[in-house]
């Protein structure tokens, strides 16, 4: 297949290195743009990409970046912010900012294709900072698919991922790790409703929108086949790695308070704002097939693969099947 030049931006990340995978294997041309790139080196070796040290929220830097792509891919999330209205200034600088110079940069460049990821149930009224600010994110994005907008209108696609398991991740790990540490998990929002999205899906729906061209102008919710509260998945995820331990979940002030103390933790696992995300299910709307005619992987033919790995036992069992004993 003829190859494009695409720009990945947060393509160092989670997400980001499962996409910089498989278009590399499609035979895409593909620049990381990296604040560092240590972060990057285990995209370096990839055939046909290449890794740039950048600061892509400096307009100068960015525009450089966009010359001589055909798309750019936006992969920039963060989930914790300092406070504000609508929403903190990281928010507002990750999420509603660098889309905006996404766009101006793409218009001087003359690029023409940009793919943008955002977040279920994103939305101007959404109960937290987080979501308020992906919502505005994405209305940077859509106002560039206008015709009369300088520079002529972009073909914009978004996705709106549950939240992303895999290897890896974020997610399940971060309570793998709360369970092999404490004999009982307090758990806030622990009804909330989720419908993780394998990561894998989610990279391979982004590439076919590349070479899609009726997913211009399009928003995808991205959501795996299978609906769960908190509690099940926390669960789930004990019997796994052998570790099941009582769940005890809390009332909704106390669920403020933990996560008031977790924000003052190294890593920060918990916030406020994360707390006010989960008021609404973060599952898909209605029947919602990924797109493409693609299938959605349930978690459990993945998770318990990955999390099984990290115990000694599992380790010792690889060995032996190397060894061919």
């Amino acid at each position: 297949m003829e190859q494009h030049n695409v720009l990945l931006i947060g393509g160092a990340g989670f997400l980001g290195s499962h996409v910089a995978h498989l278009l590399s294997r499609r035979g895409f041309r593909i620049t990381v743009a990296t604040r560092r790139r240590e972060r990057a080196k285990h995209l370096i070796l990839l055939p046909t990409t290449e890794v740039i040290e950048a600061d892509v929220h400096d307009s100068a830097q960015l525009a450089g970046l966009a010359a001589g792509q055909d798309a750019v891919i936006n992969m920039v999330g963060i989930l914790h912010s300092r406070g504000g209205a609508p929403y903190g200034r990281d928010f507002a600088a990750a999420h509603v900012e660098l889309p905006r110079k996404i766009v101006a940069a793409c218009r001087k460049a003359h690029v023409r294709r940009l793919l943008h990821i955002s977040a279920l149930q994103a939305a101007r009224d959404a109960p937290s900072e987080y979501l308020r600010s992906k919502a505005d994110g994405e209305a940077a994005i859509q106002e560039s698919g206008r015709h009369e907008a300088e520079g002529g209108a972009i073909a914009w696609t978004i996705f709106r991922p549950s939240v992303i398991f895999g290897p890896g991740d974020s997610f399940l790990n971060m309570f793998a790790a709360l369970l092999r540490r404490f004999p009982l998990l307090p758990l806030g929002c622990a009804e909330a409703q989720f419908q993780p999205v394998y990561v894998e899906d989610v990279a391979a729906c982004i590439v076919d929108s590349l070479m899609n061209p009726q997913s211009a102008g399009q928003t995808y919710e991205l959501c795996g086949p299978n609906v769960y509260a908190l509690r099940e998945l926390v669960a789930y995820v004990g019997e796994v790695i052998g570790r099941p331990r009582p769940i005890l979940g809390l009332p909704d002030w106390l669920a403020y308070i933990q996560a008031a103390a977790l924000e003052l933790a190294p890593g920060k696992l918990m916030s406020r704002d994360n707390v006010r995300s989960m008021r609404i299910d973060n599952i898909c709307s209605g029947d919602c097939p990924l797109p493409f005619g693609r299938e959605p992987t349930p978690l459990e033919g993945v998770a318990a693969e990955y999390l099984a790995a990290q115990l000694p036992r599992s380790r010792f069992v690889r060995f032996r099947t190397k060894a061919r004993r």
